[in-house]
């Protein structure tokens, strides 16, 4: 049993007992030493600590460290009072050699030195160093308190995005805890530190008084001479008290003053007052001033002068050599680069870390150097302010805010070539004429332009780069001329638009639910993530916008899957209800303002086989014939109705819809496929083509 037993457990009991018995029992000299020698080194430890934490919260036990400090010093005086007013009469080292060598060496037996010395110290450490350590105790826990509840809300909502882990956000919130309780604690702990410094000086006072009345009456000592020999050891033992005292209140004063780094405070200090080499140099110019001028102590002004300036010539040539080290420049694979070793020559080695992993940008255009003008900042470009516009008009539009467009230069490319990419892939890739136009030919566009021929790079339409002089002729000719940011902004416009789904990330839905929570919070509260999951509620509105739908109405979606998220997880099912539920949004979409919506049928004999494929009932699904006459029929269906100036639209049974609408989307990015659960009550069919088997 006793070999398993921690021992360490006993030290807190055993530390408040020792406190508690040297108040009360009496002890030797030689004891008393060894006692005031360690509550000396106990409160350099404790400084040193403190000079080496990081964040306030790594010296958590600070609080309780200064209450027992601040015990064991009180406890020293009364037992070392006993010793001076029982046994002073006997010489200086009645209450032990520490307390006579700090009467005797720090004040060199001039008791009036002592009295202002022991004073100073008292006003300093009760003043100035603990009065500044509870004032930021004081706000400081103030603070933290106020902000715990945004804290706690952000671990909440990182939580729910699913960014963090329960054990994550357990921690992180323990830390605030303890955060909060440790400026708390420490804003009492400081009355500590006050109270001890007026309590060494009652103390001092009273033995001074108690000694010489000890000393005259009951030792038939002269005024002087117990005057004297009191005063000295009740100084020593003030003096003995107060400077652990005070080294105890300057660490209390760091801990409390810290702002948490990666780094302790002298690294803190030494890289943020001395990194700057102008402030070295001004300042060794100001004390060189002062130095020569007449009557002052030249010789210390211009010490301090010199060794400020080498200073900051030694750190300015760190600097240099630190910030003009040469890298690496990029050559062919297999080629050293210019000035490295030869092989075999060893090579220092460079720690790999986490910043040398770049994270892939989400939407990203590079632009070979003949467009940078197009994206320069200092040249106005034109293109930077009808991206922010396409940005602004798709959030308008579509209902959440897309990401950022990260644009750079890229020498591999082609002088007047671009690309778009989405996640690192390219997705879009064009060629543009900075200066120039480009004639696009709708169709009926009469006779041909001088230019370099090329096609729309958005709709794959035949056009031409014509100079800008061409530019009313091109139009009196019917060709429809865009100059050369609009071509491109056209093109980010139209791939960012069909790419919605894969751009409408977790973080951007999180976004979303953070914005439109300041107008529903309830609604929000109470469904996200308690009855719908993020995941679940990204994925159906990836669904949306993958067939042209735009996602501004949430609340209908969030209300709609709260509802049936208990009776079904499957996205097509939930898609499908939100779909009916946002009917007249969709309806409204593809046929604004009409109340007859011209839309294309299925033939009954191939609704019938596409339902039992649907459902399983058709072995093998659908036939790989069937499926290729489709295509082609719904294509050329388009075609005509396009002709017609109609949209395609195909209507179908609610099972057939998303089976359908996957099918055909991809081949034809121009047909939509509705059900007849989602067209309103108060609008009407008519049909304007039959898509079937012949």
């Amino acid at each position: 049993m006793w070999r398993n037993f921690n021992y360490t457990r006993l030290a807190g009991p055993i530390l408040v007992l020792m406190v508690l018995g040297m108040m009360i029992l009496p002890l030797p000299a030689v004891v008393l030493d060894l006692f005031f020698t360690f509550n000396i080194v106990l409160s350099i430890m404790v400084l040193m600590v403190s000079l080496y934490t990081r964040e306030p919260l790594e010296f958590s036990s600070f609080p309780t460290v200064l209450l027992f400090t601040t015990l064991l010093r009180l406890s020293l005086n009364v037992a070392s009072t006993k010793l001076v007013l029982t046994e002073g009469h006997t010489g200086g080292d009645a209450a032990g050699k520490v307390i006579e060598a700090f009467g005797h060496v720090l004040i060199g037996d001039n008791l009036t030195v002592g009295i202002v010395a022991f004073i100073i110290l008292t006003i300093i450490n009760f003043v100035v160093i603990t009065k500044g350590a509870g004032r930021i105790a004081e706000v400081s826990a103030r603070f933290t308190l106020d902000a715990m509840p945004g804290k706690q809300m952000a671990i909440d909502a990182d939580l729910n995005a699913g960014l963090i882990g329960e054990e994550t956000a357990r921690e992180r919130r323990t830390v605030i805890a303890q955060e909060a309780d440790f400026f708390g604690s420490m804003d009492g702990a400081s009355k500590f530190v006050r109270g001890d410094a007026v309590a060494g000086i009652l103390i001092m006072v009273i033995n001074i008084v108690g000694g010489l009345i000890v000393g005259m009456a009951q030792h038939d000592m002269a005024f002087a001479d117990a005057g004297r020999t009191y005063t000295l050891l009740t100084i020593g033992d003030g003096l003995v008290a107060q400077i652990p005292g005070l080294v105890i209140s300057v660490a209390a004063g760091i801990v409390v003053s810290r702002v948490g780094t990666d780094r302790d405070i002298s690294e803190q200090i030494l890289d943020q007052m001395f990194a700057r080499p102008q402030v070295l140099y001004i300042s060794s110019g100001v004390m060189a001033i002062l130095g020569l001028i007449p009557g002052m102590p030249h010789f210390a002004f211009l010490l301090i002068a010199v060794a400020t300036a080498s200073l900051a010539w030694y750190v300015e040539r760190r600097t240099r050599a630190r910030d003009g080290a040469p890298s690496a420049p990029s050559g062919p694979a297999g080629a050293a680069p210019p000035g490295a070793p030869p092989p075999g020559a060893e090579q220092p080695l460079q720690e790999v870390s986490w910043a040398d992993v770049q994270p892939v940008d989400p939407v990203g255009l590079e632009v070979g150097y003949r467009l940078i003008p197009l994206v320069d900042r200092n040249q106005d470009g034109e293109l930077l302010r009808r991206i922010r516009g396409i940005r602004k008009k798709l959030a308008q539009e579509l209902g959440f805010l897309m990401p950022a467009v990260h644009i750079r230069d890229n020498l591999e490319l082609k002088p007047n070539q671009y690309r778009i990419l989405l996640k690192g892939v390219d997705v879009g890739i064009g060629e543009a004429y900075a200066g120039q136009w480009l004639a696009i030919n709708p169709g009926n566009a009469a006779g041909s332009l001088a230019g370099t021929p090329t096609k729309d790079p958005t709709f794959g339409l035949p056009a031409t780069w014509i100079d800008a002089s061409l530019r009313d002729q091109a139009q009196a000719m019917g060709y429809t001329v865009v100059d050369t940011s609009t071509v491109v902004g056209t093109h980010i416009s139209n791939t960012l638009q069909s790419h919605a789904a894969e751009l409408l990330g977790r973080e951007e839905v999180q976004q979303l639910l953070d914005h439109f929570a300041k107008e529903a919070p309830k609604l929000v509260e109470d469904l996200v993530p308690k009855s719908v999951p993020v995941g679940v509620l990204q994925k159906v509105l990836q669904n949306l916008l993958d067939e042209g739908m735009h996602i501004r109405d949430l609340r209908t979606i969030l209300e709609t899957l709260g509802e049936h998220h208990s009776r079904t997880q499957d996205l097509d099912e939930l898609t499908a209800a939100v779909r009916v539920a946002l009917g007249r949004a969709i309806i409204h979409q593809l046929f604004p303002g009409e109340q007859e919506l011209p839309v294309v049928a299925l033939e009954p004999q191939l609704e019938n086989i596409l339902l039992g494929a649907a459902s399983g009932r058709t072995p093998g699904g659908l036939e790989p014939g069937l499926a290729e006459r489709l295509l082609k029929q719904a294509s050329q269906l388009t075609e005509n109705l396009e002709a017609q100036g109609l949209n395609t639209v195909l209507i179908t049974p609610a099972p057939l819809r998303p089976m359908l609408s996957r099918f055909l989307r991809r081949s034809i990015p121009g047909l939509r496929v509705i059900s007849h659960t989602e067209i309103p009550d108060n609008k009407t069919i008519r049909i304007v083509g039959v898509l079937g088997t012949a």
